[in-house]
């Protein structure tokens, strides 16, 4: 049975930019460097920046993406810090909760989201027309 979420790998074009974005401007701790990468800690997540020669050119067409919580406090200097940095926002936030949808420098979709699971399902039971088809999760 899976108990979590281990790490993220994200492959990157530029291994400096990459990092500087994650560490200055999302405020991940940089805690070690490899041959090919760095390993951060974003809260209590593992993420690893390792550069890849096959990675993207750009952002997927699909909607997948990683989404960081941050507390409602540091909401708006985050979203600040995260346009400042001049990250393209692909998304306007429709759901519960303050979210913004961007892309970090080698195109991967990110969010930064205030809430959690408990909030978001008492928000879709709060409009049945986006309530789950079942109440077996």
């Amino acid at each position: 049975m899976i108990t979590g979420v281990n790490h993220i790998t994200l492959s990157v074009r530029d291994l400096e930019q990459s990092l500087a974005f994650y560490v200055d401007v999302l405020g991940c701790a940089k805690v070690a460097e490899t041959l090919k990468g760095y390993y951060l800690r974003a809260g209590d997540l593992w993420l690893v920046l390792e550069v890849d020669e096959h990675v993207r050119s750009g952002p997927l067409p699909e909607y997948t993406h990683v989404a960081f919580s941050v507390r409602q406090e540091d909401y708006e200097d985050m979203a600040s810090r995260i346009r400042a940095a001049g990250a393209e926002i692909f998304k306007e936030n429709k759901s519960e909760g303050q979210s913004l949808y961007f892309l970090d420098p080698t195109g991967h979709r990110l969010e930064i989201h205030v809430g959690d699971l408990t909030s978001r399902l008492a928000a879709m039971a709060a409009h049945p027309a986006t309530a789950p088809k079942s109440d077996k999760l």
